[in-house]
């Protein structure tokens, strides 16, 4: 007898009993862990949200498209593993600069001939220009988002084959007039507009055809990136960048804060 009660008495935890007593304590206790890990559970997805235990590396986030910036512009395609920003690279003769040299006030443009948000902007540092000429001086700079804009990077090369006959700004331009107009931005446009200011179309359309300016405006884009510029338009005033086409009124007040009077 004894030793069937021994034989009949199970342990649980370091407890002991019959087999029933042992079947309900263990159930007991089975249903409590499963609450505590409920609960941890719950308050794990209050802090951090949903995540996807089934999926491997279930941390990592999609890079997003191309979308509208909320300040009013259009933005790159995010890089991975993208360093801490660099200084926006200094003016050299190699820039296409409007305004003086000694000018108190540097604005470095990064731009996207087809963006309708830089067309858009293009008139605001027209007037912030004109309004304080001998304080301002205007950098403009390529950042073509292909992505968004199939004809912007050859815009880009348009306006620096037109540079390499002397009329840069009057290229810069006649693109954006293009592509505010009705019938937009054409490769065909872009050759129009260099008889119109007659350039040697030979050289330009062989310049443009064959892509001669391309590293030159790709350069520019991979230095913007590096600075941190990550859509158009994006102004450095005198160093600080400002994302979006700002309106006229806050624009000119941060020219003034930065030295411009007259």
């Amino acid at each position: 007898m004894s030793i069937l009660n021994e034989q009949s008495q199970d342990s649980v935890y370091g407890l002991t009993g019959t087999p029933k007593t042992m079947f309900f304590l263990g159930l007991s206790m089975g249903v409590g862990s499963m609450a505590v890990i409920a609960l941890v559970a719950t308050v794990v997805f209050m802090v951090n949200g949903p995540v996807n235990v089934f999926a491997k590396g279930s941390n990592e986030i999609a890079a997003p498209v191309d979308v509208v910036d909320a300040a009013g512009g259009q933005v790159a395609p995010p890089a991975e593993d993208v360093p801490p920003a660099a200084p926006v690279p200094a003016v050299t003769k190699d820039d296409h600069v409007k305004g003086k040299d000694n000018a108190k006030v540097t604005l470095i443009e990064y731009s996207d001939f087809q963006c309708p948000y830089c067309v858009r902007h293009e008139e605001t540092l027209k007037a912030v220009v004109e309004k304080y000429p001998n304080d301002v001086r205007i950098i403009y700079r390529h950042f073509p988002l292909s992505s968004l804009h199939p004809l912007a990077q050859k815009a880009a090369e348009a306006s620096e084959c037109a540079s390499a006959q002397g009329k840069f700004w009057e290229m810069h331009e006649k693109i954006f007039a293009l592509t505010d107009s009705a019938g937009g931005l054409t490769i065909d446009g872009m050759k129009a507009a260099a008889k119109d200011l007659k350039l040697d179309e030979g050289k330009f359309n062989t310049c443009l055809d064959k892509g001669e300016m391309a590293s030159k405006v790709s350069k520019m884009y991979q230095d913007g990136m590096a600075a941190g510029v990550s859509g158009t338009p994006a102004v450095f005033i005198n160093g600080q960048i400002i994302e979006g086409a700002v309106p006229l009124e806050q624009f000119e007040s941060m020219v003034k804060a930065a030295g411009a009077q007259s």
